[in-house]
């Protein structure tokens, strides 16, 4: 059994979970998510706790029981906060703006970049070099976020790009000038 699917998932209040056979819907203030779970795992709600239960003691369904406990409860905490992440903007003259609910970002190139909203994401743009991207799906955030920082990767000899507000950049020492005798 895995030790992260032990752990019950508390429901918050506001928070309503429906069970279809092996499909689980959530609703919350935020939105619905809903997703499929191996039928092998077994999932009941007694007060407020949400319980995954595998049928045999297998390694691989150890590793399911892990994973559907996970997103269960990213899916809870998305519906009920939501997620956000943020990005920096690094450079001379790079900077984004919102564009009705599309980005436009000035990264160096000869033209902006407009990148499309999605649908099920927003945009929040406090000032010109950060972006922050927010939503209910955790796995669609962090794949917008990507997206938007393959844009302009960061560069490690003078730091220029789009990078995570949290992301370090190791920086590499740039070619050393030559000393004239």
């Amino acid at each position: 059994m895995s030790r992260v699917g032990k752990k019950p998932i508390n429901i918050p209040e506001g928070v309503e979970v429906n069970l279809e056979g092996n499909k689980v819907t959530i609703k919350g203030k935020l939105g619905q998510l809903s997703q499929v779970v191996d039928e092998n795992i077994k999932i009941k709600i007694e007060k407020n706790i949400l319980m995954l239960n595998p049928v045999s003691d297998t390694k691989v369904l150890g590793a399911k029981h892990g994973l559907y406990r996970n997103l269960l409860s990213n899916m809870i905490t998305g519906v009920s906060n939501g997620f956000d992440r943020t990005l920096k903007i690094v450079g001379v003259g790079y900077r984004a703006s919102k564009k009705g609910e599309d980005l436009e970002i000035l990264a160096g190139f000869s033209n902006p970049v407009i990148f499309k909203n999605p649908g099920d994401i927003s945009f929040d743009v406090p000032d010109n070099t950060t972006i922050v991207v927010k939503g209910i799906d955790k796995q669609r955030v962090g794949q917008i976020s990507s997206e938007i920082r393959d844009i302009r990767k960061p560069e490690p000899y003078k730091g220029k790009g789009i990078k995570y507000a949290d992301e370090v950049i190791r920086r590499k020492v740039g070619k050393a000038a030559s000393s004239a005798k």
